[in-house]
């Protein structure tokens, strides 16, 4: 986990690297495209001018806006609202995978382990256990472990490891939490930081010009709304785990109470 942070972090900042690298070269090549458009206009054949237009236009689009208002809204700020984001979802794949691994057929498990306890005995219903993936795999065979000293024993293991397992699949679900509140809050402070600053600039300009209180109140909530949209995704991945880590923890409980019916008939029989 901790190196699949590490990667993540170093690509975060050669990301930001390359914005910024892009944002110094791109006065440049905006003279170079000025000084292409001046040479094409003073040429008499209209139709080369209109050919260069459209080329100009699939340059941009989508990815191009957003790197250009990420530039607007400053390093500092937008850089901590996309390393939150970035951060927050790289536990939230990784939750999703775990939970994915810990998704088993339990119906199919339960007749495996009651077919062998019938047959073969407890050692044979282990073994399908040890070799079968999940947490309820796991719990089945704590249940088994402790099956010959009694019902009341096995039921408890079966509860006791029950609650690890629980805990184990809502693991690093407090961190998204955190990044949840942590985007927007960046973005926050970087609106009100935005608005300080615009002030300042009426403030020595004298004047309360319309174009510079627009321009410093459009650089401000640049912060803000990507801070809100970085919290949302992240609040759709929370939400989505939740409901998986519901799932599981309902089957699990499920498959319990049927596991120890199936000692309690185990038993009876011995």
């Amino acid at each position: 986990m901790k190196k699949l942070f590490t990667m993540l972090a170093v690509l975060a900042g050669l990301s930001m690297f390359s914005v910024y690298a892009q944002e110094e070269v791109a006065p440049i090549s905006e003279e170079v495209a000025t000084e292409q458009v001046e040479a094409i206009s003073e040429e008499p054949a209209p139709a080369e001018v209109e050919e260069v237009a459209p080329v100009e236009e699939q340059q941009g689009g989508i990815h191009q806006a957003l790197k250009t208002k990420f530039i607007e809204g400053g390093a500092g700020f937008m850089s901590t609202v996309a390393l939150c984001l970035i951060l927050g979802l790289a536990i939230a794949i990784e939750r999703i995978i775990y939970l994915s691994l810990a998704t088993t057929n339990s119906k199919k498990l339960l007749a495996s382990v009651e077919n062998a306890l019938e047959n073969e005995g407890v050692e044979a219903a282990k073994e399908i256990c040890r070799n079968s993936r999940g947490p309820i795999a796991s719990i089945f065979y704590q249940g088994l472990l402790h099956a010959e000293e009694g019902l009341d024993v096995a039921e408890k293991s079966i509860i006791a490891y029950g609650s690890v397992q629980s805990g184990l699949m809502e693991k690093n679900l407090s961190w998204i939490g955190l990044f949840i509140g942590l985007c927007p809050n960046f973005g926050f402070m970087g609106t009100v930081i935005g608005m300080i600053e615009a002030f300042d600039r009426i403030q020595q300009a004298g004047d309360m010009s319309a174009t510079i209180v627009a321009g410093g109140i459009k650089v401000a909530l640049i912060t803000t709304v990507f801070g809100l949209i970085g919290a949302i995704i992240l609040q759709i991945f929370y939400n989505f785990i939740l409901a998986r880590i519901e799932a599981v923890v309902a089957d699990m409980e499920d498959s319990s109470i049927t596991m120890l019916d199936i000692l309690t008939k185990f038993n009876l029989k011995k």
